[in-house]
């Protein structure tokens, strides 16, 4: 204004005016001179105030009614040209502020009298604009004059007048209520009382108002009253007045002055008594209309709903809902629910796109939208208006689909000019070109044949609406085709844009408040201040409350918004719009679960899942859950019934991958569409970003994914990531190379989604792994009893979120684990490899991850995370096993310095591979073993060290792959070597470690119970490596058996010494005799069945070729490593309380060994047996006399270099053994055995082995093919060990021992040999020598004889016994000794010639002449020694001695061998010479008559023997044998008969006879004519005459009775010979030319000799002793013998020739009697 008030200005106006007063006067001169005298009056008027007022405006003003009076009546005057003129002056006036109210007044009667005649209108309207809008003098009716007067220019005839007159009118309107708020301004400093109005007041109380208020108040009461069509109070002389001109008054003065009626109770009775009923009635045409029902049959006409008035109406709703909505609550709630109505389908399209443009304006504001939630949806018997325009956008929606827009159907392909895009409309069939790709689309929803277009209407969260702005239509616009569809799509969109983002914006405060008022609350706590915790009561409550409206909105919402949004994702073609959907449905299920509405939330998550799978595709988890109660039911809304609809699934989308379905049978294959991809990108996008809040929906979000990873073919890979991997079974998985390029993305997207779990909280990380664990079982369930590929995606997801939330590791570890050790024994292999293969990896890297504190200073994780490790151990597949192993092996590789406690486990993992698990296994964990023993064992608690010992052991017994058993036994010794090594230390810390668990034992009340309790631990642990090795030494496999056996006998051998003494007596009876205990048992059980061979290529030896030659070994080799204990030891052993029990125990161990049915077990026994003997007391130089063996032998101070199988250093003992025993002296001093137990010991010892040699010696009662023999090795050890045992005894032994002695050796030699092995034992016949046993035989019988003949009187005794003994093997030469029934083929039987193998005997007897013979030579040795002896007089030796050699000498050429005889009768010559003079110097005591008798047979069966001598015996030895005969002939003419009187007469008388027999009967058959001479043993007959002749005619003959005897003898003899003589000449005679038999003529022949013979001992004896009657019967022989001279033969006539020729000397010349006489 300051311009209007400048000097200038005011001189400028007075300027105007003057000049305007002058036009006027100009003007008027001619036609009206009143008017011209007016105007120059006016000049003088304004000169005179400019002349006589400083203020000169004031003063205008003041004067005004007479300075506009000229002007006035210039209108007066009606000319256009004075009227323009002073319309301007007057707007000049006015514009300057110099009107009064008054002229103002007459202003305005003077424009009306104008209106009236439709003069100068525009002028008129413009003039009434600066009036009102200058100052405010114009009031009450004046002002609704000036209004009035406007309104009626609005309807005129001319269009331009009408429209400025509305505007006017506007702006007229605006001004009233823009005075109102100004007074309002100046009056809000003063605080009135506001008056009380009753709520019925009348509508004329307008008291209270305020002049403009009141103005204000009258004009708008008015347009309601116009718009009511009726008569208006204030604004009189209205003629006529639209309703939609009205409506557009009341909207713009709603919407620009909210605050007049927010403030003003007289304004808002208005709105509520005037406005509200006026715009419900007027929408009643609207709510009646039904489209297509406006027949003319209906009886009363409804009126059709009118564009112009319905738009306007919807517009002031929408204006009273937005700013009146707190006064008008109820009011709303029912333009609400018409708005809703509206939607319905058979409301005109037109009436449908403003109603959805009307929402949409109410959608963009939350707050409102809250507001209705609070007001109407939480009230009790209130509507749910709310929830009613959610699920009215959703049926809307639906209906669109299900009716083609009528007015516009879908086919007719209309042009683009009503298309408010601008675009062209795609033809019908369009949804059929998605697939080509060819053609750029519309974007557009399709749904089952029904295509419409998406059109771009408003920038997102702003409801810029088309048609509620077309004022200027009065016929209803067609609405292109889409449009509505489109808005109420980006209803929706801001519906969940504004509700998600106000409800998350108002948690957050609410979250930021709550930590706040916490942290004070905590605080208050301390401070003694109550304020704080009062605000926080209120904050909570206040949450409370909001909560309560959150969740109301949401649980109002979600059921609509789903059944929309999920309709039109399923029809969406376009990818913005779809991304739109899905966003509107992420931000929904993420508000839900942030607000905790689990089924809202799993509802919407459904929905996207569902997106993202294929049409129909069979996911259980999506149909069970609640959401799908919604998909095919239908529910209402406001009792209309609205159907969901299925997704169709004929989607015109691209598709982009084709995959197989994650079924169990799966039927063909699947089809992804981009779509597909986009709401599977949405939903990684949800879980990752949301994941705290989806809780137990995470099932279905990772089922899903799991799904399409399954059908892109994304499989897992190190860590659990997916990668795109080849299709493993059928024409599977077809990607096109959009979604090639996708993959990689996915595939990380899904990577970080789960990289992101580690910021979830707990409890979601919790859930997000029930998920997955769910999820795996039904893989798992899905997988069984098929060997198709599983889905491993669950697994792999557990491992990666393991991996990367390693730093809480502790809360999930236990479900994680467990879920993957179940998968671990899953039977189909892929599925069960993935789980191991995730659980080692999480084992592996929880161990390697820098927890804090660190694993080394919690124990307790640490064997947390070893734990599932050690579970694996109880699944039986394999190829999990080697899995666990392998991390194992890992595990020690990296971390095994710092296991700590947890080697037990480890440990226990290799340990409980089974032997069934497969070679692979067994080896692998043998690896770790190795690994262990060969690095760690120094790092490893030493209470571990037992556990390694006991795996090792393990694997000794494995049987699958020998050459583990056998390393792993030298592991055994690689371990003992460790121990020895680190003794005082592994000691030490055992020690602790004992006396810590003893105290806590104690504490508990417990009795502490470890194995071979009570030793010292660290001997336990050596206890229990020997009882390791010792179950190992019984192995089924020989070569384990073996090694074992040396390990455990070298370690006992090396380390022994380390062992306290008290611990020896464990080792003894626990270890070493309770292996032999084993061995023995299993060596008897063991199997006899030929092994074939060894498998492969192996072949066994034929001494190792049964079960149980292969236990022999082991036998033999345990036997002999204890007995060298037992020697090497023996002073430790020795003052330990029972080793004489211990020594029982051994002997009884050897027995049974030496008695088994095995030759290589029996004859190691007796080693072993030997070897303990000497120790016990080495046989010393026999000069010394026998001493205890003491216990300070000396001991050498190095035990060589020992090393064990696998040792390559040899180790020195670091403490002698001397030092020991000095340790064990100063503690207890040694005790020196006294000799009784010494003695006891021996006897023990004899005791064995006359059991041993009794029973493995006695002969078995039946023989068949497996009859066992001992064989003759073990004979001949077992012999050879009585004389050093003999040694010992001898003070105690006895005739009863001497018997016992007896039988064994008679019974040893008499066992046979098996035929195999006789060319091996037996000596070539023609050796006469002795086998190794009978040596020992007669060596055990020497050494006997020998210890009687030293020791005492008494033992003489003893003497007969052997004789006994040795007798009885001299009759082996002739009488082999019998085994039982055994058949043996002897020697002998085969003549000269060798022993001939293959005969069919199994056993050979052996050749017993050579030990008969040396027996023989023994018993004549032994003879000449003791011949005078008490004992061996007594005994009748000499008898025994002759009788025995009497079978020999009888059997002569039927010995088996001729040295036989001839010993014997050597031996015979030898013994009697010196038993003979005994035999006669006792002839008085008769202690020898019967030998005697015994004698004179043997004479008599040895010179007349019944055996024939062989064929091929030669001249030589048959003279030689002769000349034997002749000895013993010799031995009786000198040594029994010139004694006869000391010998009894009969024996004599047996003599005589035998020489007589022996002078004739000499023939023998068996000769040749050329030997008959010689053959006649003519010495021996000779020899026999004179003996005869020598004694018969000796003048010693005592009695006639000899004599007579002798010439007896002769007569006979002659007798004989003539009868012979006889005989032959007769036959001879007879016979002619044929010769006569072979034996004829050989007696012929002996006759004719003896008949020599006797001449020759005739005439050597002398005559006084022949008789004549003897020469008389010699000479009567001799005519007989000339009669034979005619004998064809010539043997008889040589033979003859020699008979006669002695005969000459009885040829003398015939004496007379008388000389005779004389003579």
């Amino acid at each position: 204004m300051s311009g209007t008030h400048s000097p200038e200005a005011v001189k400028k106006l007075l300027e105007n005016m003057q000049s305007d007063l002058r036009a006027l006067s100009l003007e008027c001169k001619k036609k009206f001179p009143p008017v011209k005298e007016a105007a120059e009056s006016g000049i003088i008027k304004v000169k005179t105030i400019a002349a006589r007022n400083t203020e000169i405006l004031a003063a205008l003003k003041e004067n005004s009614s007479e300075v506009v009076q000229p002007f006035l009546m210039g209108c007066g005057t009606k000319e256009p040209k004075i009227t323009q003129l002073c319309l301007a002056a007057i707007q000049r006036l006015m514009s300057h502020e110099v009107v009064s109210e008054t002229a103002a007044g007459s202003i305005i009667n003077m424009l009306w009298q104008l209106m009236e005649n439709s003069l100068e209108e525009l002028k008129l309207l413009q003039t009434v604009l600066v009036l009102l809008t200058t100052n405010t003098v114009v009031h009450d009716e004046a002002l609704s004059k000036a209004i009035v007067l406007c309104l009626r220019l609005h309807f005129t005839k001319d269009n331009i007048t009408n429209n400025t007159a509305a505007a006017t009118v506007r702006q007229v309107v605006t001004v009233v209520f823009e005075r109102m708020v100004a007074e309002d301004e100046r009056h809000r400093d003063i605080i009135e009382q506001p008056a009380l109005i009753q709520a019925n007041s009348n509508r004329r109380s307008v008291s209270t108002l305020r002049p403009c208020a009141k103005d204000a108040y009258m004009l708008f009461q008015d347009l309601c009253q116009l718009v009511n069509a009726d008569a208006p109070y204030w604004l009189i002389g209205m003629i006529e007045m639209t309703r939609t001109f009205g409506l557009e008054l009341l909207e713009s003065v709603l919407n620009d002055f909210p605050q007049v009626f927010l403030q003003h109770q007289e304004f808002s009775f208005l709105l509520k008594e005037r406005v509200c009923p006026l715009v419900i009635k007027l929408f009643s045409p609207n709510i009646k209309f039904r489209q297509g029902s406006n027949t003319s049959s209906s009886p009363a006409p409804v009126e059709k709903p009118y564009f112009p008035i319905c738009m306007r109406l919807l517009r002031v709703v929408s204006v009273l809902i937005k700013q009146f909505y707190s006064l008008l609550v109820t009011e709303c709630e029912i333009f609400l629910s018409l708005l809703v109505k509206f939607l319905d389908a058979d409301k005109p399209q037109w009436l449908r796109a403003v109603a959805v443009e009307s929402i949409h304006r109410l959608c963009v504001q939350p707050q409102l939208l809250r507001s209705f939630c609070q007001s109407y949806d939480m009230k009790q018997h209130s509507t749910k208006v709310f929830r009613d325009i959610v699920n009215a956008l959703g049926s809307f929606i639906q209906s669109l689909f299900l009716v083609p827009p009528t007015g516009n159907p879908a086919t007719t392909n209309q042009a683009g000019n009503n298309n408010a895009a601008g675009t062209v409309s795609a033809p019908a069939n369009s949804g059929m070109l998605g697939i080509g790709g060819g053609v750029t689309l519309l974007p557009a929803f399709e749904y089952r044949g029904t295509w419409i277009p998406i059109l771009t209407i408003t920038v997102q969260g702003s409801a810029k609406a088309t048609y509620l702005e077309m004022l200027d239509k009065v016929e209803p616009p067609t609405i292109p085709e889409g449009y509505a569809m489109s808005v109420a799509f980006h209803c929706l969109l801001d519906l969940v844009r504004g509700i998600t983002s106000m409800i998350e914006g108002e948690l957050g405060e609410t979250e930021t408040e709550c930590q706040t008022s916490s942290e004070a609350a905590s605080s208050a706590t301390q401070s003694s201040g109550q304020q704080e915790l009062q605000s926080t009561s209120d904050q909570v409550d206040k949450e409370t409350v909001n909560r309560a409206v959150w969740e109301e909105m949401v649980n109002a919402c979600w059921c609509g918004l789903l059944a929309a949004l999920s309709l039109l994702l399923d029809a969406s073609t376009d990818e913005t719009a779809t991304e739109n959907i899905l966003k509107a449905e992420l931000t929904m299920a993420a508000l839900c679960g942030r607000l905790g509405l689990v089924t809202s939330r799993d509802a919407f998550i459904t929905a996207i899942c569902k997106g993202s799978l294929p049409p129909h595709y069979a996911l259980t988890v999506l149909n069970t859950t609640t959401a799908a109660t919604l998909s095919n039911k239908s529910y209402s809304i406001q009792g209309q019934s609205v159907t969901m609809i299925s997704p169709s699934s004929e989607s015109h989308q691209q598709v982009v991958a084709v995959g197989q379905p994650l079924a169990v049978q799966p039927q063909g294959t699947v089809m992804l569409t981009s779509k597909n991809i986009q709401c599977m990108r949405t939903l990684l996008n949800l879980a990752h970003c949301h994941g705290a809040v989806l809780g137990t929906s995470w099932q279905l979000v990772l089922a899903t994914l799991q799904h399409l990873v399954w059908i892109l073919g994304l499989k897992p890979s190190s860590g659990g990531a997916l990668k795109p991997g080849r299709a493993v079974e059928g024409p599977s998985t077809v990607l096109t190379t959009a979604v090639m390029t996708d993959l990689p993305v996915i595939s990380n997207i899904l990577s970080r989604l789960f990289e992101s779990s580690q910021y979830l909280d707990d409890v979601s990380l919790h859930h997000l792994i029930n998920a997955l664990c769910s999820l795996s079982l039904e893989a798992m369930d899905m997988a069984y009893g098929n060997n198709k590929e599983p889905s491993l995606f669950a697994v792999a997801k557990l491992l990666e979120t393991g991996l990367v939330n390693m730093h809480r590791i502790e809360i999930l570890w236990r479900p994680l684990t467990g879920h993957l050790l179940e998968v671990c024994q899953h039977p189909n292999s892929r599925m069960r490899e993935w789980g191991a293969e995730a659980l080692t990896s999480l084992i592996k890297a929880a161990l390697t991850f820098n927890h804090d504190p660190p694993l080394s200073q919690n124990q307790r994780l640490q064997l947390l995370l070893l734990n599932p490790l050690k579970e694996m151990s109880s699944i039986n597949h394999p190829d999990i096993r080697l899995k666990q192993l392998e991390c194992v092996l890992q595990i020690l590789q990296s971390q095994g310095d710092s296991l700590g406690p947890g080697w037990p486990l480890v440990l226990g993992v290799m340990g409980a591979i089974r032997n069934d698990q497969g070679e692979s296994l067994i080896r692998t964990a043998f690896q770790c073993l190795q690994l262990v023993v060969t690095d760690f064992l120094p790092t490893m608690p030493c209470t571990c060290l037992q556990i390694v010992v006991d795996v090792a052991g393990s694997f000794g017994l494995h049987n699958q792959e020998l050459n583990i058993s056998l390393t792993s036994i030298g592991l055994l010794w690689n371990i003992s070597d460790y121990f020895f090594q680190r003794g005082e230390t592994i000691e030490k810390e055992l020690n602790k470690e004992e006396a810590a668990q003893q105290k806590q034992a104690k504490e508990k009340g417990l009795v502490l119970n470890r194995p071979f309790h009570p030793a010292p631990p660290f001997d336990c642990l050596w206890l229990c490596l020997y009882a390791k090795l010792g179950e190992l030494c019984v192995d089924p496999r020989p070569a384990v058996r073996k090694s074992a056996g040396q390990t455990l006998f070298s370690t006992i051998g090396a380390h022994g010494t380390l062992l306290q003494h008290s611990t020896w007596h464990t080792v003894i009876w626990k270890v070493l005799f309770h292996l032999l205990d084993r061995v023995r048992e299993s060596s008897t059980t063991a199997d006899k069945e030929k092994i074939e061979s060894g498998g492969g290529n192996i072949l066994i030896h034929h001494s190792r070729d049964t079960a149980e030659k292969q236990w022999a070994e082991t036998w033999v080799l345990t036997l002999a490593g204890v007995a060298r204990i037992f020697n090497t030891r023996r002073y430790l052993l020795q003052p330990l309380g029972d080793f004489s029990r211990a020594w029982d125990v051994l002997l009884d161990h050897i027995q049974s060994a030496a008695l088994s049915k095995n030759n290589e077990v029996s004859l190691a026994a007796l080693k072993s047996f030997q070897e303990i003997l000497q120790i016990v007391s080495p046989v010393r130089d026999s000069e010394k006399p026998e001493t205890l063996p003491a216990v300070n032998v000396p001991v050498p101070v190095l035990i060589g270099s020992i090393s064990g199988p696998g040792l390559s250093r040899p180790f020195v003992r670091t403490d002698s053994i001397g030092e020991r025993l000095g340790r064990y002296s100063s503690s207890e001093p040694p005790v020196v055995t006294d000799e009784l137990e010494d003695l006891n010991l021996w006897w023990a010892a004899w005791n064995t082995w006359y059991r041993i040699g009794s029973e493995s010696t006695k002969p078995p009662v039946t023989f068949d093919k497996l009859t066992f023999i001992p064989s003759q090795p073990f004979l001949t050890a077992l012999i050879q060990i009585f004389p050093a045992l003999y040694q010992h005894i001898k003070t105690g032994f006895n005739m009863d021992d001497l018997q016992k002695l007896g039988v064994i050796l008679h019974s040893a030699v008499s066992v046979p040999i098996s035929s195999d092995a006789s060319p091996f034992i037996l000596p070539s016949y023609t050796e006469a020598v002795l086998t190794s046993l009978q040596e020992a035989v007669l060596t055990a019988l020497d050494v006997l004889q020998k210890a009687i003949c030293v020791g005492p009187e008494n033992m003489q005794i003893m003497y007969p016994a052997i004789f006994d003994q040795l007798l009885a093997f001299v009759e082996f030469s002739c009488k082999p000794p019998q085994y039982g029934q055994l058949e043996t083929k002897h020697i002998a039987n085969a003549k000269y010639n060798q022993i001939q193998l293959f005969a069919p005997a199994e056993w050979v007897a052996l050749n017993y002449v050579p030990f008969a013979e040396r027996s023989l030579e023994e018993v004549v040795d032994l003879y000449q020694k003791t011949a005078c002896h008490k004992a061996v007089v007594n005994e009748k030796v000499l008898q025994n001695i002759i009788k025995t050699l009497r079978v020999p000498l009888s059997l002569k050429y039927s010995c088996p061998s001729e040295s036989t005889w001839k010993l014997a009768v050597s031996s015979l010559l030898k013994v009697l010479s010196i038993g003979l003079p005994v035999a006669r110097q006792h002839a008085s005591s008769g202690k020898f008559d019967s030998m005697w008798p015994e004698l004179a047979n043997t004479f008599e069966d040895f010179l007349f023997t019944k055996s024939i001598p062989p064929d091929n015996l030669s001249i030589q030895e048959f003279q030689r044998n002769e000349s034997i005969d002749v000895e013993v002939v010799q031995l009786i003419s000198t040594e029994i008969l010139p004694y006869a009187n000391f010998i009894p007469k009969e024996f004599v008388g047996q003599i005589m006879t035998m020489l007589n027999k022996g002078s004739i009967h000499s023939q023998s058959s068996s000769f040749t004519e050329a030997e008959i001479d010689i053959r006649l043993r003519e010495e021996f007959s000779k020899m026999c005459f004179e003996t005869l002749l020598q004694f018969s005619f000796s003048n010693k003959v005592t009695t006639p009775q000899e004599g007579y005897i002798s010439r007896m003898a002769l007569s006979v003899l002659l007798k004989r010979s003539q009868d012979v003589l006889h005989r032959y000449i007769e036959d001879e005679r007879l016979g002619g030319k044929c010769p006569l038999p072979r034996q004829q003529v050989t007696e012929i022949i002996f006759v004719l000799k003896a008949v020599s013979t006797l001449i020759d001992s005739l005439k050597k004896t002398q005559p006084e002793n022949v008789d004549g009657n003897t020469w008389a019967q010699v000479i009567a022989l001799y005519p007989t013998l000339v009669e034979c001279i005619t004998c064809s033969s010539s043997e008889v006539c040589s033979a003859l020739k020699e008979a006669l020729v002695p005969f000459k000397d009885f040829m003398q010349p015939p004496a007379s009697k008388v000389e005779n006489g004389d003579s």
